[in-house]
């Protein structure tokens, strides 16, 4: 957990036990997955509002334009089936005036194909991203909000890796989503092109069954629908194994970035304490993972793969031979036969889509399922925390109220498990208090105050218009200036020079004044020490009201941790002090102390009244 100020009236709270997660903005009507009617349904939810949002009318344009260049690219085809009877009925006629006519109108097609082609592409992109950025805002929304994205991890269900959620399959949500509407929107619209083309071709086919002449007409286009049908019907039943097969692989694939990822973020621990080898042999074993499902993969794509080929061929050769017995006979010519074949080939290309996109539709509905069950995980979250008033710890902030007050407040793990009995308690402005004790009920309480740990019950109301600053053990140092750093979550500008210059010299860090416009990896730059000092630095340019603390002097050595407290005393002699610690040198610096004591499994509260020491009177 981040340090934080808080600076205005708002209203925090959380969940109970059984796992789920925060569905964002607009989730008011929106059910969790066990109670979502399908897959379809469950993706408009989610997805679907990016053509009724604010920019609806630029969206609906660019679908409307695709839609219309995708007509266009179905009229290629025709043109060329069109062209294609005409140039091999003026080879059969051996007409050179004809053919260079042909050449002429095929340079025609050509041009207007790129256009149409040049222009789709354009569409197309402009459209997936607009989707994709809509989509990734949404998610993370819902997921940066209220200390969802750290109580989303204690959650059970199939909603880890939620950055590799974020960043890859809405990405791939996005953009094959558009690429499969195009390519079914293309081949349906090809199939009635062709479909039409195709019955005018056949003719009427006469057959004498039992001394009885039957006439019937489009008969090519029933054997194309019968071939299309049994292919896509063995295509199905071969490629079932093959949505299983993407899905795990993904998996696989997330844990290993996520690994990799881990490593990163804690590189220089892992140096310090030489644990290379460890995370190799862990790394290898993820990425077994990795192979398995890829070589699942590949079974799969190869049962797929020895239809598919063989298909493919058969089509290619099949309409000729349908076709050939009646350019023998002399009913056609030859640019018929061939008009015949490619018409019979688009029909049955059309017809095929399931075949040509089933690997690209189980990659696809893979990653939809990852970011579907990550948007119900939220869904299910926020509507504990929100619709059970009773069900979570609410942290408020009051007009009325001039102190923090606990009232009620029980504390549970997200299972249910009691962490802290009930209690209540009040904390006076101007009040230093030391909390100590059980470490894991420490935490829980710390986290509890600041919104993002709502699992228990009871109120915890906190002055409305306060600054309220939290410093957790380690401070989060954002990869930028440290200017930004100091700022964070404000802007940089807010900080000026003399303000960070004065607050890093009083912190003993003066060496990192001349870099404060400096960008770097400040959390591996830094000592544990330095970093904790730029926590009490970040916390004099804040100036808040309200301080928390949590174990933010541990990795100082005692003169250093004295200094550093007396300091906070001495420029911030009206704040109130919130400290989580169990280092004997704190209890100087705080004149009330709460003990959270175990027994029987459950923590309770007890407050040990003290004196004020010497060193606060006379720092005061």
């Amino acid at each position: 957990m981040a340090d934080m100020t808080d600076d205005t009236d708002g209203k925090t709270g959380g969940a109970k036990s059984e796992g789920a997660k925060s569905d964002g903005a607009n989730s008011g009507d929106e059910r969790p997955a066990d109670d979502a009617p399908g897959f379809t349904r469950r993706f408009l939810r989610l997805a679907g509002g990016y053509w009724f949002g604010r920019t609806r009318v630029t969206v609906w344009a660019l679908t409307v334009a695709l839609v219309v260049l995708t007509i266009g690219q179905v009229s290629i085809p025709v043109l060329i089936n069109l062209w294609s009877e005409r140039l091999f009925d003026a080879l059969e006629q051996r007409s050179m005036d004809r053919f260079l006519t042909m050449i002429g109108l095929v340079g025609l097609i050509i041009v207007y194909n790129i256009v149409i082609v040049v222009l789709h592409l354009r569409v197309k992109r402009r459209l997936q991203m607009g989707w994709r950025d809509w989509l990734t805002r949404k998610l993370l929304e819902d997921w940066l909000r209220r200390g969802r994205h750290h109580q989303i991890a204690y959650m059970p269900g199939e909603h880890d890796n939620p950055d590799g959620r974020i960043a890859e399959d809405i990405r791939i949500t996005a953009e094959m989503a558009i690429d499969l509407g195009h390519s079914l929107t293309y081949c349906v619209l090809l199939l009635i092109s062709f479909t039409n083309i195709l019955w005018m071709l056949s003719g009427t086919l006469t057959v004498t069954l039992f001394g009885t002449e039957l006439s019937v007409p489009g008969h090519l286009l029933f054997v194309a629908l019968l071939y299309a049908a049994m292919g896509t019907s063995i295509a199905m039943l071969i490629g079932q194994p093959l949505v299983n097969a993407v899905n795990r692989r993904q998996g696989y694939e997330a844990d290993f970035r996520f690994a990799l990822a881990r490593i990163r973020e804690n590189g220089q621990t892992i140096a310090l304490l030489h644990g290379e080898s460890a995370e190799r042999g862990h790394l290898a074993t993820l990425f077994g993972g990795v192979v398995r499902g890829w070589n699942g993969q590949t079974r799969a794509l190869s049962h797929m793969m020895v239809f598919s080929a063989s298909y493919s061929v058969l089509s290619a050769a099949f309409p000729i031979l349908v076709a050939a017995p009646r350019y023998i006979a002399g009913t056609i010519s030859l640019g018929v036969l061939m008009q015949t074949a490619q018409a019979f080939q688009q029909t049955v290309g059309a017809l095929s889509w399931p075949i040509d996109n089933l690997p690209r539709v189980a990659e696809w509905r893979a990653s939809v399922e990852r970011v579907l069950n990550l948007h119900d995980a939220l869904v299910r979250l926020d509507r504990e925390v929100c619709d059970v008033p009773d069900g979570h710890i609410q942290v408020v902030r009051s007009e009325e109220h001039h102190t923090l007050t606990f009232s009620g407040v029980a504390i549970d793990e997200p299972n249910g498990t009691a962490v802290v009995h009930a209690f209540d308690l009040e904390v006076r402005p101007g009040d230093r208090v030391l909390i100590g004790g059980d470490a894991t009920a420490t935490i829980r309480l710390f986290r509890a105050v600041a919104g993002v740990w709502p699992w228990g019950s009871g109120r915890i109301t906190l002055p409305a218009h306060t600054r309220v600053f939290f410093m957790p053990e380690r401070p989060y140092l954002p990869h930028d200036s440290l200017r930004a750093v100091l700022a964070y979550p404000g802007p940089a500008s807010s900080v000026a020079d003399d303000r960070a210059a004065e607050a890093l010299a009083s912190v003993g860090l003066p060496d990192l004044v001349d870099r404060l416009d400096a960008t770097d990896r400040w959390d591996e730059v830094l000592s544990v020490p330095e970093r904790q000092r730029l926590g009490f630095a970040r916390l004099l340019i804040r100036r808040p009201d309200w301080i928390f603390l949590e174990d933010a002097t541990d990795s100082l050595d005692p003169p250093a941790e004295e200094e550093l407290l007396t300091l906070m005393e001495r420029e911030l002699p009206n704040a109130t002090l919130l400290t989580i610690g169990h280092h004997v040198g704190l209890d100087a610096h705080h004149s009330r102390k709460l003990i959270l004591e175990r027994t029987n499994g459950a923590v309770t509260l007890r407050e040990e009244v003290r004196e004020p020491q010497p060193v606060t009177e006379s720092a005061a």
